[in-house]
């Protein structure tokens, strides 16, 4: 019987229009070529919280030609082309008042962490929420399910259920033997919970 779910935000309680590296490129003339060294360079050391992400972005806005401050920027980058997945979050209710504890796992830094929950209302939405930065690993590292586990009480793995767009997080949570789903759609989800209740 499943007595915890793990979700993963974006691509499952998130739905993304296109990457922020894609938006800046088509909205505001900043090629690629000059943001693609900040995300997949220093950037990846603020999803794991070893960097504060104002600090590291602040010397790219010159070369990228930026002129309206960080937190402008932010505030495009965490609002512009998300949307909440309504249906999904109600869902998430009736779980959790079935006694079913609903968790968000995120690969995010400290700054949109806290933009989903206080502005996206996850606090009140969830049972609990762990992000990249807080663990200190992505959830391609099998130390960031054993981080959730180790705070759960007296709950086994395979009472665990692990929800995630990702195909690579869902191989990893299944070497950490939890039950795991790889979300296409709210009804497949609900499929696969009939199928675990029945086990």
């Amino acid at each position: 019987m499943i007595k915890v779910i793990i979700f993963d935000a974006d691509g499952v309680i998130i739905n993304t229009e296109k990457k922020f590296s894609v938006l800046l490129a088509e909205k505001y003339g900043i090629p690629l070529k000059k943001t693609l060294p900040f995300f997949y360079g220093s950037f990846q050391d603020c999803l794991i919280g070893k960097a504060d992400l104002k600090e590291t972005i602040s010397p790219y806005l010159s070369v990228w030609g930026w002129k309206d401050g960080i937190d402008a920027l932010l505030d495009i980058w965490f609002q512009e082309g998300h949307e909440v997945n309504q249906e999904l979050i109600q869902y998430i209710q009736d779980l959790r008042q079935k006694g079913i504890l609903c968790i968000l796992a995120t690969d995010n830094e400290k700054y949109r962490f806290q933009h989903m929950l206080n502005d996206f209302g996850f606090t009140t939405s969830f049972n609990k929420a762990y992000s990249s930065a807080d663990v200190g690993c992505k959830k391609f590292n099998q130390n960031f399910f054993l981080k959730i586990f180790y705070e759960l009480n007296n709950i086994q793995k395979n009472e665990i259920l692990f929800i995630d767009d990702d195909i690579e997080n869902i191989q990893v949570a299944e070497k950490f033997c939890i039950h795991t789903h790889l979300y296409t759609s709210l009804e497949n989800l609900k499929e696969k919970l009939s199928i675990l209740s029945k086990k």
